[in-house]
């Protein structure tokens, strides 16, 4: 199948030292999908998607966006081209309110080059009433909401910013059922409204709820993709633990336009 990719990874590599973290690897994401890049502790998988976001330098490979070649050397070039990350530990300032770490590092100003409040406060209410209806708390200090709304607040930042590929990190770690629930309708809603979703996490129900393919990866190497609901949670473990290729299924390789 022909479409238009929003990121393509081409025989990305990456040492630390004498050890191949990310040996050859090559992965798509096309708008409104969620790819789940799976693999034990080690793997490579949270390596390959901090060189896109720009934490770690691309040793060698290709990274295209929207079908252009790019260079991604920093964060801020990932964020200039419409790539956010939200990290387990969600990076917020826990003494600030939600409108302030919407806008952290990013702050609005006036002509006159001093903050625009008016202008932070109207922005953040619209785009966290865009992702849940029922979240009021807006003033008060991040540390004392619960964790799906803290994650309301970092989902929120990435799409005010226009982020067109999302990379989250165990976006469902330490929480209760009824606020995984919350992160899985924030997740459908991005895909909705075109975001495509790179979704790292060890949390198969997660993987199997919210994934439209799945990327496993073993010693650095993919082990193969396959479209999620052509393979069981016993296949993808066999290809996380022993780098087994499901026997009679197809991989899910779409090319990009």
């Amino acid at each position: 199948m022909t479409a238009r990719c929003l990121v393509e990874l081409r025989h990305i590599e990456k040492s630390f030292g004498g050890v191949r973290a990310v040996d050859g690897v090559s992965l798509n994401l096309y708008p409104g999908e969620v790819v789940a890049v799976l693999g034990h502790n080690g793997a490579g998988k949270s390596t390959l998607m901090k060189m896109l976001a720009g934490a770690y330098p691309i040793d060698s490979g290709e990274v295209r966006v929207a079908g252009e070649k790019v260079q991604i050397r920093t964060p801020s070039d990932a964020q200039r081209l419409g790539i956010e990350s939200i990290y387990q530990t969600l990076a917020l300032a826990d003494n600030l309110d939600a409108v302030a770490n919407l806008f952290l590092g990013r702050e609005l100003l006036t002509p006159w080059r001093t903050l625009d409040d008016h202008r932070m406060d109207a922005d953040a209410r619209k785009v966290f009433l865009r992702l849940n209806k029922n979240f009021s708390n807006v003033r008060t200090p991040v540390r004392r909401l619960s964790g799906g709304q803290r994650q309301v607040v970092a989902i929120s930042r990435a799409i005010y910013f226009n982020a067109r590929i999302l990379i989250m990190d165990e976006p469902t770690a330490a929480l209760g059922p009824e606020e995984t629930a919350m992160v899985g309708a924030l997740v459908r809603e991005l895909k909705a409204q075109g975001v495509g979703i790179f979704l790292i996490s060890h949390d198969m129900p997660d993987v199997f709820a919210l994934s439209d393919r799945l990327a496993v990866m073993k010693n650095g190497r993919l082990v193969g993709t396959y479209n999620t609901a052509d393979v069981t949670e016993d296949e993808v473990l066999g290809m996380i633990i022993g780098g087994r290729k499901p026997e009679g299924k197809a991989q899910a390789e779409r090319t990009c336009t």
